[in-house]
Order: structure tokens, then sequence, then C-alpha cells
């Protein structure tokens, strides 16, 4: 097998494009670093030392174990030093990983976002282009399906703040953020050429109604879509995750055994509130 990729050689064996060549007579020490210097894998077309692969593990142990302190006590169940405890590890090992607790919040919920937001974007990219109902429907199942199989995830972007916890300007998760932002807005800005005649008339949108940001980010992306795009963009998010938030905090279960169901008319009845027919969506894969 050719070297390079993810073997581990015996010292006898290990080819010289690995290991230098050395000497009958080598150290214990010497023996020790030639080992270490052969235990290489490839991850992502990198090479990725033993001592990294265990850190990279042991910090995602980490995370698992905050996000199953926050399922079972709430946001400000989140420790390290309970996180510390549960793995055995001194409080100040653990600090050698993530240096105060707003760290590992912040990398959480840039890890939880991307999960979303990279499964709703897979999900409509599968559909055509020139089907933005099916594109609608692709992303809001997707999203409601990965929600259900990741509740506590929701709850941390979406839900209940962290006590204490400020987020920083730039961060994974805003980044996250912003292309769900984005990527929502482009799916109302391909339904508005059917979408703009059946708006209320008796509203007017301006620009000023909205952030700053949002509103940079909108003329930046999509320069010909008008406020009252923005404004339905709202609408459909807030229909999109409303709902969500029902199933996933436990309010819809009480009414109905068929949560997926509810939320796959809803989606339908907003597809055709946007001029592009009611029978686009496939059944949903999950009821929680």
């Amino acid at each position: 097998m050719p070297a390079g990729r993810g073997e581990v050689f015996p010292l006898s064996q290990a080819p010289a494009s690995v290991c230098r060549p050395i000497t009958t007579r080598r150290s214990e020490l010497a023996r020790h670093r030639l080992d270490q210097r052969c235990r290489v894998s490839r991850v992502s077309g990198q090479t990725v030392s033993r001592r990294d692969r265990l850190r990279a593990q042991t910090s995602a142990e980490i995370k698992a174990i905050a996000m199953k302190l926050m399922a079972d006590g709430g946001p400000d169940a989140i420790s390290l030093r309970a996180i510390a405890r549960e793995m055995g590890m001194t409080a100040g090992a653990i600090y050698s990983y993530f240096a105060t607790r707003d760290d590992l919040v912040t990398t959480l919920i840039g890890d939880v976002y991307t999960s979303a937001v990279t499964v709703a974007e897979s999900a409509r990219d599968a559909v055509p282009d020139d089907d933005p109902g099916g594109r609608i429907m692709a992303w809001a199942q997707a999203m409601r399906e990965w929600a259900v199989a990741n509740p506590e995830g929701f709850r941390l972007i979406y839900g209940d703040p962290v006590p204490g916890y400020r987020p920083p300007e730039d961060s994974p998760g805003k980044q996250a953020e912003l292309r769900a932002c984005t990527g929502l807005i482009g799916l109302v800005a391909d339904a508005w050429p059917s979408a703009r005649a059946l708006q209320p008339a008796d509203r007017e949108h301006r620009w000023s109604d909205f952030d700053p940001d949002l509103v940079a980010r909108v003329r930046a992306d999509f320069p010909d879509l008008p406020p009252a795009a923005v404004a339905l963009t709202l609408r459909v998010w807030g229909r999109m995750h409303g709902l969500t938030a029902l199933e996933i905090y436990g309010h819809l279960r009480a009414l109905t055994h068929d949560p997926g169901s509810v939320y796959l008319d809803e989606m339908r009845d907003l597809i055709a509130s946007l001029g592009l027919g009611p029978n686009t969506g496939r059944r949903p894969t999950a009821n929680g």
C-alpha cells in the first residue's frame, strides 16, 4: 500500500520517504521519536499526527458532554468544571482546550449552526433551479428534520440564551447565520416574480424598516429585490421556524401524533401563498 493513506508502519518496515535512516544502535529516545514521526494519517489531504488526533477526539468529547449537560439542565448547566469532572480531567487540563466557558459555547454554536445550514443548503441544491417551490420545500423539510434529530442543537441556537454569554462580533456561528439568512432570501428572490402580485397592497415597506446589516447584505447580493421581498422573507422564516419550535419544545406533540404532516401541510400552504402551487413537497421522514 502506498505511504500516506492512514497506515502505521512498524519501525523495521518504514520506508525512507516516511522515516529517515537510523543506526542500529539508536537510543530508546530516538526510537520513540521515530515511531511518533511514522504514526501519521491523512484527513482531508492534510497530515495529522497522533497527538493532534487525540486532541481532536478529546475536544469532540468535551463538546458532546457540554450538549448533554445542556439537555439535562438547560443552557446554564454548561460548565467547564462540570465537564472536567464528567471526563475525569483536572480543571487545568480542560482549560488547555477551551480557555473559557464562552469559548466553548462559541464553538458549540458554530458547529451546530454550520451543521444545520449545510443540511438545508444540500437539500435545496438537490432540487433544480427552475423549481422554486420545490427548493423552498426542500429547505424547510431539511431544517425541520435536522431540528427533530438535534433538539439540543436547535435549543442552543434558537432557544433560551446561555446566561452571561456574549457572542463575539465575528465567529463561525455568525457566518453560518449569515449563510442561512442569505439562503432564505435567495429562495424568496426566486419566488418573487410569482409572489409579488400576491402581497398586501395596503402596506408599503421601506429599507429603513429593517436592520442596516441585513439591508446591506440584501442590496449587495440581490440588488433588484425590493423591501417588500425582505418583509416576505421574514414571514416565510416565521412560518418555517415557528412551527418547528412548537414541535421541538413539545407544544405540538400534545395536540397531534403526526407533527410532520402538520408541518408539511403548512409548507404546502406557504408555497401556494407565493403563487407556486400547493402540491409541492414530499412526505416527512421524521415525526419526532
